[in-house]
């Protein structure tokens, strides 16, 4: 870990000051509906690391006088101990922040998580990667909603799409892009064989009223449908759900999470104008037929991670060689050392 960047904090106080100067001479702030929300989520966040360094600075000089005393007492090495594990989770949450510096890292989440082929198999693993990242946005915080679901005809689902809030939600998980694979014993067959399932992961970030993105009226097909999955009575006994298709590009939306049509449709506005932004985007940086042959090619040889449960335990990141042999904590949510390793990486 760089602890020389994490300690010294003069930079970030700076911008943290800047941007209090900003706020202050300008008096038509608040009118500016366009961009005060931005503006304020980057000052909170700026905020968040200043207090915590400092507060990774008061546990280091703590730990430096725990060190001191511990030579003439051992009973001060257990101390010590505990605050030395506590300083390297700080300094990794930190170290990650540091990281997160495009203007899109503090934004929103939009995750989609596609069943590969594989039937049940991959339908209950798309199913487990939806659970690894629901308990991740717990333990950060974060909301994780629904959004639209397709269930899987005996178990797991064939693809889910779930809208995560929460302070640096897209910085965080934008590197999980990608296929996933796992290798276990299949609970479903009955010989106790060993399966290999795929199933991709695409994050979106959400764009706010501060990034103009138009959508013209003619350019939109818009379906409603009965929804499936959990919801409620009433989500799933009326046609609430609303399909949203973008002609020209061929960007489709879903939102079924809502109670109206009306909700659903806003919902999915707000979707479509976060996929229009992305793929504009990939097409300035001559990526796009890449990116969209990343995303379909689900199976061997495309995948960014490996989950591995039989005969052995292990996790593999095959982009930043990454490992643990604890998968199951893994696949509980504990994701911030595979994320840190990606980001020191890319």
């Amino acid at each position: 870990m760089n602890y020389g960047v994490i300690f010294d904090i003069s930079s970030q106080e700076k911008k943290l000051a800047d941007l209090e100067d900003q706020l202050a001479n300008d008096p038509d702030f608040w009118q500016k509906s366009t961009s005060s929300g931005d503006f304020l989520k980057n000052m909170k966040s700026l905020e968040k690391f200043t207090q915590a360094t400092r507060s990774l600075q008061t546990l280091r000089q703590d730990l430096l006088a725990a060190l001191e005393l511990a030579r003439e007492d051992l009973a001060f090495l257990a101390e010590a101990t505990t605050m030395l594990q506590k300083l390297e989770e700080l300094t990794g949450q930190l170290e990650i922040q540091h990281f997160l510096s495009h203007s899109l890292d503090h934004h929103d989440a939009l995750l989609t998580i596609q069943a590969g082929a594989g039937g049940v198999e991959s339908c209950d693993w798309a199913s487990m990667l939806w659970r690894m990242y629901d308990r991740f946005s717990q333990k950060n915080q974060w909301s994780c909603t629904v959004i639209a679901e397709h269930p899987g005809d005996t178990a797991g689902v064939k693809s889910v799409e779930c809208e995560i809030s929460g302070e640096m939600a897209y910085g965080y998980l934008k590197g999980e892009s990608g296929v996933h694979r796992l290798i276990r014993i299949s609970p479903f067959d009955s010989g106790a064989r060993r399966h290999t399932s795929f199933a991709s992961v695409h994050v979106t970030a959400l764009v706010d009223d501060s990034i103009n993105i138009e959508i013209l009226p003619k350019d939109l097909r818009i379906d409603t449908y009965r929804a499936s999955g959990a919801g409620g009575q009433h989500v799933n006994k009326t046609d609430s759900a609303v399909r949203m298709t973008h002609l020209p590009s061929g960007i489709v939306v879903q939102s079924q999470s809502q109670r109206s049509q009306h909700q659903n449709k806003e919902k999915c506005m707000k979707l479509l104008k976060a996929k229009l932004y992305e793929w504009e985007e990939q097409k300035k940086n001559e990526q796009l037929s890449k990116g969209v042959q990343e995303k379909s090619d689900i199976s061997f040889g495309s995948q960014i991670r490996t989950y591995t449960l039989h005969p052995f335990k292990l996790v593999k990141d095959h982009r930043s060689s990454y490992e643990s042999s604890a998968p199951e904590d893994v696949l509980n949510g504990n994701l911030s050392d595979i994320i840190r390793a990606y980001l020191l990486k890319s």
